[in-house]
Parts: C-alpha cells; sequence; structure tokens
C-alpha cells in the first residue's frame, strides 16, 4: 500500500446525492492530508461539487459512469443491470485493480454486498462477509458483526465471523487478544440455538490465540462493552442495531425537552452547557455511521443511505483507519493461525442479503 490512502467513492450512492459525498470528502481533508480520492458517477455533477473546494482539486479524480443504482433495486436486478458500467461496480473495482485502498457507498445495501461478494470474492475459507459495526459502549468501542449482511447463520458462519471481528479488532483498537462473545438468549450453556452452541464449542477450543473466548452474551452486554467482539447473525445484529439507534435518538429528544421545561431547566443547561455538548455527541447515532465489509479480498465501507457529510466523513475515517493498519493483512493472519475454524462443519442453513442492514445517521 502507498504511503498516501487511496479511497474510491461511489458518489452516487445514498439518498441526497454526490454533495454529501464531496463535502463529506472537504469535511475528512481537514483532519488527514495524506489521501487521495476517485469518484465515481455522473461526471457533470460531481465536477462542479468538488470545484467549490479547491483543496480537493488536486486530489480528486473522476471516473464518469452514467449508470446508478438506485435505493429500491433488488440486489439480483442492481448486479444484472450494474455490473461494469455503474458507478458502484466502478468504485469497487477500483480497489479490485489496485488503484484504491478502500471503496465506500452510500449507496443501496443489498446491491452493494452484492456487487461486492462478486467483484472482490469471499476470501478462501470464509463462507460468507458480514457487515461489521464500531460501536460506542460504556467502555471503549467495540467491534458487533453481523448486522444485516445475511439472515440465518450456522456453526461455520458464526466462528467465521468471529475471526473476522477479532482480527478487526486487533487492527483498530491495537489489542492482541481482544475478547469475543457469541450474542445468545442467555449466558447459560444449555440456552440457545444448536448453531451457536456448536460455534462456542469450536471457539472455546480454539481461544488463546488471536482471541480470547468469553463465552454467551446478552444484549445488555454490548451498551456495557462487556467484550471486544460480539458475534451475531444478521436478523439479531440488525435489530440491535436500530434498537440502539432509536433508543440514542429517544432519550437525546427526552433531554432536549427536559432542558426547555422551564427557566430553571434552561438556566442549568446553559451553566452545563460543555457537559451537555459531549454527552449529545455520545448519542449522536452518527457516531456508528459507517458499516465494514468484512471477509472480503478488499476493503468496503457502506455508509447509511440519509446521511449528511458529518456522518459520511465519520464511515470515511473508519476506512482510512482499516487501510492504514492493514486489516486485511491481519485478517490473513487469523485464517492461517485458525485453520480448524476454516474447516468447522457447517450446518446447512438459508441465507438471504437483506437491505435493510444501514446504519442510521441522523442526529440524536
Amino acid at each position: 500500500m502507498s504511503e498516501s490512502i487511496r479511497i474510491s467513492v461511489d458518489a452516487m450512492g445514498g439518498d441526497k446525492g454526490p454533495r454529501v459525498a464531496v463535502e463529506g470528502a472537504r469535511l475528512f481533508l481537514r483532519e488527514r492530508r495524506n489521501v487521495t480520492f476517485i469518484f465515481h458517477g455522473r461526471a457533470p455533477e460531481v465536477e462542479p461539487l468538488i470545484a467549490e473546494f479547491p483543496e480537493l482539486v488536486p486530489i480528486s479524480r473522476v471516473v464518469h459512469c452514467d449508470n446508478v443504482i438506485a435505493m429500491d433495486d433488488k440486489p439480483s436486478n442492481a448486479l444484472r443491470k450494474g455490473r461494469g458500467n455503474s458507478s458502484m461496480w466502478a468504485a469497487l473495482q477500483s480497489v479490485k485493480d489496485g488503484e484504491a485502498d478502500f471503496a465506500i457507498s452510500g449507496g443501496n445495501t443489498g446491491a452493494l454486498m452484492a456487487m461486492a461478494t462478486f467483484c472482490l470474492r469471499p476470501i478462501e475459507g470464509i463462507s460468507r462477509p458480514a457487515i461489521a459495526a464500531i460501536w460506542p459502549t460504556l467502555r471503549t468501542d467495540i467491534v458487533v458483526l453481523d448486522v444485516g449482511a445475511t439472515v440465518g447463520g450456522d456453526a461455520k458462519q458464526l466462528t467465521d465471523f468471529s475471526i473476522l471481528g477479532a482480527a478487526l479488532a486487533r487492527a483498530l483498537f491495537d489489542q492482541e487478544l481482544p475478547t469475543v462473545g457469541l450474542l445468545n438468549v442467555g449466558t447459560e450453556e444449555v440456552k440457545g440455538r444448536d448453531e451457536v452452541k456448536e460455534a462456542a464449542r469450536i471457539l472455546q477450543q480454539a481461544s488463546g490465540s488471536g482471541f480470547a473466548y468469553h463465552g454467551f452474551v446478552e444484549g445488555d452486554d454490548i451498551g456495557k462493552g462487556t467484550v471486544d467482539v460480539v458475534v451475531t447473525e444478521g436478523f439479531a445484529g440488525n435489530i440491535a442495531l436500530k434498537t440502539a439507534e432509536g433508543t440514542a435518538r429517544q432519550v437525546g429528544t427526552y433531554i432536549r425537552e427536559a432542558l426547555k421545561a422551564d427557566i430553571v431547566s434552561m438556566v442549568g443547561a446553559a451553566i452545563a452547557s460543555q457537559a451537555l455538548q459531549a454527552l449529545k455527541r455520545k448519542l449522536d447515532p452518527r457516531n456508528i455511521n459507517g458499516g465494514v465489509f468484512l471477509g472480503l479480498n478488499g476493503v468496503v465501507i457502506k455508509s447509511h443511505g440519509g446521511t449528511d457529510e458529518v456522518g459520511f466523513k465519520g464511515a470515511l475515517g473508519l476506512g482510512y483507519e482499516m487501510a492504514r493498519n492493514r486489516v486485511m493483512d491481519k485478517i490473513a493472519e487469523g485464517m492461517r493461525r485458525f485453520p480448524t475454524l476454516g474447516n468447522a462443519a457447517a450446518v446447512p442453513v438459508t441465507v438471504t442479503v437483506t437491505a435493510a442492514a444501514e446504519p442510521e445517521a441522523r442526529p440524536a
């Protein structure tokens, strides 16, 4: 990887068009100077936006693509009509061709997963990719996966997700032995689906080399930060993600209303303004904007389609850290450490790509 981090952007992805991507890149450039951008999209729309920000012009290139994947396109239809000629595909192809260190899109989640899987291919030994979220907790940030790529999961997939999540935690959090927990309906060994119990058995045997298996965790352990990596299948993970985002908005609304209730509350809010601003930042769902597609031969970041430029900047930061810390190399190392996990017996299940995996990004 070159000294400068090269970022491939699907400029047309998302609900609000290319301005969010371009302005997010401008904000990100204020924090990180050693980056270059390749914007894929309709040049007549993208180029004037870049021209508004002189600092972006010398480090940006626009690749014209007429075809744009709609947010309501089915993954199979998107793949048929967008392969090779859409802004989404072109952003991924830049990673495959070695022109970029990671790709980012705010577009259709199901379509992006289908295209990324077809274009970049899963890593050898990984049965199916997952979407991971970097989740703020009472203790520190943790990794939660899968948050929506697949519905249903067998023991093989859950152990794969554990390898991927532990590698991400080692790279982003500089942890040599991150703790891994399986999300379950209770912490007792007798509880849960057979697939979860079998994954627990496999992880327990492999614990100590690259990760420390903690055991089962429950939903409230996510917010506590009980473990560094929480592993589940996409159905439960996506519900957990959306519940956390909704709760953050709910609590934020309660606080705002309480502070405006009367003159005493408003005076108290003015006195405690600095502390309240810090609390607002913690409750802002944009802090978990940016899902990582793990298990592919390349780094792909999914930004929420409805985010603003601040949320998009945050998603860019996640991709930057993954590229800078060579997450792909650490995942490959994890696969070499755990050959027995890669060969774990799989119980057949029906797995479906879902388009409902997008982390929310509206302010609290």
